[in-house]
């Protein structure tokens, strides 16, 4: 009897055993499908927008430093400088995230543990099917409502714009579009900061208020930053909504933001109406940029998040 409790046992280890290896191998399969992914993408679009740059290009060869510092997008004279809408493209997503960000977190804060349950719950479901709705419905929105706000504005001021499509319009479009994104996600950073936390700060003799701000947020921070890096990714990486209201300047950069202006997803989308010839071509190069500057935002964001520990630590 004993000796056959034992093999029982045995056999479920080892079962346990193969069923945790056959997981680990499945996990590390999915990873590695979805770095290749990642991969191809890549090298699909360096290898594409790389060629306009090669001395062997048939379509003329193009300079590669005025395609970064340039300050002129004329499609119609093949003169491609990226440069100002880098600069746009930051401006807009940096500012909507600015306006966005403490949105989100206050919200989801308030959500989780501020509101009654039921509240909560209710407006969870909000975001959850506000982050869900197509970009093109938000652009349409923005076009009848923030666009028609921003001239009423603009005429108020006495302002000259392009019917109301501008600067502002971009990020206020912006703005509404991630904060359903990094408040879902801050939500659930909050959600899973350990209760003891909260009752030995409680007990310390801190105020609901103070438990918060200081400790839930500060123990969330990780959950929080990463919904900010995603909603800075779909900032800056949406195209139809922001081409409905951006109005495509040739030339910039746009620092007053009662004007028209050009992000390089707009630019890119404007562009794709052909599949051979360097008007083609260029937009991969765009893409390739785009790729850039969203490494570097989501790198400086980490950067910020690892300061802000090191001071809370």
């Amino acid at each position: 009897m004993t000796t056959t409790l034992i093999k029982s046992s045995k056999e479920k280890k080892r079962f346990k055993r193969i069923q945790d290896q056959f997981t680990k191998s499945m996990f590390l399969l999915s990873a590695m499908i979805s770095s290749l992914m990642i991969l191809v993408i890549i090298l699909f679009i360096a290898q594409r927008g790389l060629t306009p740059f090669m001395p062997d290009y048939k379509y003329g060869t193009q300079d590669l430093f005025k395609f970064l510092f340039g300050m002129v997008w004329r499609q119609d004279q093949a003169i491609y400088g990226v440069g100002f809408i880098v600069i746009n493209t930051l401006i807009s997503g940096f500012a909507a995230l600015i306006l966005a960000f403490p949105i989100a977190v206050l919200t989801a804060l308030f959500s989780v543990k501020i509101a009654p349950k039921k509240v909560g719950t209710l407006l969870e479901t909000t975001i959850e099917i506000l982050a869900s709705i197509p970009s093109v419905v938000y652009g349409v929105f923005a076009v009848g409502s923030i666009v028609p706000m921003i001239q009423t504005i603009a005429q108020g001021f006495g302002i000259q714009t392009a019917g109301g499509s501008s600067m502002l319009a971009v990020i206020l479009l912006l703005a509404i579009m991630i904060l359903p994104t990094i408040t879902s996600i801050s939500i659930t950073a909050i959600k899973a900061v350990d209760e003891d936390l909260e009752k030995a700060s409680l007990a310390l003799g801190a105020t609901t208020t103070q438990t918060n701000f200081k400790i839930v947020l500060s123990a969330a921070k990780s959950g929080i930053f990463a919904g900010a890096i995603l909603g800075l990714g779909r900032a800056f990486g949406e195209a139809t909504a922001v081409s409905m209201v951006a109005g495509n300047k040739m030339f910039g950069p746009t620092l007053d933001f009662f004007d028209i202006t050009r992000t390089m997803t707009s630019t890119m989308l404007a562009g794709l109406k052909e599949t051979i010839g360097l008007d083609y071509d260029i937009r991969f190069s765009v893409g390739l940029v785009l790729m850039v500057v969203i490494l570097v935002s989501n790198l400086s964001i980490n950067l910020l998040k690892q300061r802000i520990g090191k001071q809370h630590a």
